[in-house]
């Protein structure tokens, strides 16, 4: 399937990041989010990381060359001549379902339309399409211009050649596809990386150990460059919860319930670097409290 047109829906972490390494590897890109704002800020930061790659030579192309190659909506128009169209909205499916109803009106008969969902089976989401055979999984993990993995999903409907494109498409980008040959919550990562982080959240909460000595001891123990505290700041703790909570109401396995302090500090609305507190404490400009 010949890829010249990427549309990229929702501008936030995760949809700024897979909009960047889609016009690294070379292809147009529409980058489409109804808030403004969000898009304003996604420019900024595809901007300074693509300036960051450029000083340690990471990028074959010039920041300008790499960054012409986006447009940006605040609509859905982006999405009419486009190839393929990657939803990266809140993990949340009403939220989700919404954006894929409005993308399948408008994207030409033979697009293919992916979900980077991180924990709702794909299959689900493919109800709210018109052409199921021709949706899939593409989960990124953040940071993405850094993180190699994407896992491509197979839902029930999915057709085998859509499917083994998704592997195609992925390797195109530079990075490397991991095959999930069957549909289910979590999918194949996320189920492993779950219960490591919520595990890692009880012993807190029980007071056996601090989040900073179990962040040192999985990187330096496991080889991780970041711990599962440090992580869950960077993505964000109510994406979190809502994966989990996904996970546990498809799975209904006891395993997948969210800790209670997980569910408190989002309520309270400490969600990570983003709002200034999360496990850590941070000062405006991104870096942590000592």
């Amino acid at each position: 399937m010949d890829i010249k047109k990427v549309c990229v829906v929702g501008s936030g972490t995760m949809g700024n990041g897979i909009a960047q390494v889609c016009a690294q590897a070379g292809f147009l890109v529409s980058l489409c989010d109804i808030s403004k704002p969000m898009i304003d800020k996604a420019i900024k930061t595809i901007k300074l990381s693509l300036s960051k790659m450029a000083e340690k030579g990471a990028i074959k192309d010039s920041v300008d060359t790499v960054m012409s190659r986006i447009k940006t909506s605040n609509d859905y128009n982006g999405v009419v001549d486009a190839d393929l169209v990657i939803e990266a909205v809140f993990e949340k499916i009403e939220v989700k379902n919404k954006a894929l109803k409005e993308i399948s009106s408008i994207v030409t008969e033979k697009a293919i339309i992916a979900s980077n969902t991180s924990a709702i089976p794909i299959s689900q989401l493919a109800a709210a399409t018109s052409r199921p055979e021709n949706f899939l999984g593409l989960h990124f993990f953040n940071p993405v211009p850094l993180m190699m993995a994407v896992e491509v999903v197979k839902g029930i409907s999915t057709s085998d050649e859509v499917f083994e494109f998704g592997g195609d498409f992925v390797r195109s980008i530079g990075k490397e596809p991991v095959m999930v040959r069957r549909d289910i919550a979590g999918f194949i990562l996320n189920r492993i990386n779950m219960l490591t982080n919520m595990e890692a959240y009880r012993l807190v909460e029980q007071g056996v150990a601090t989040p900073e000595d179990i962040d040192k001891g999985v990187r330096l123990a496991f080889g991780r460059r970041m711990g599962p505290f440090e992580t869950s700041d960077l993505v964000g703790l109510e994406v979190q919860l809502a994966a989990y909570t996904n996970t546990y109401e498809e799975e209904r396995d006891i395993r997948f319930y969210p800790p209670s302090i997980l569910r408190q500090k989002v309520y309270a609305g400490h969600l990570g670097r983003k709002t200034g507190k999360g496990w850590y404490e941070y000062n405006p400009d991104g870096t942590r409290k000592k």
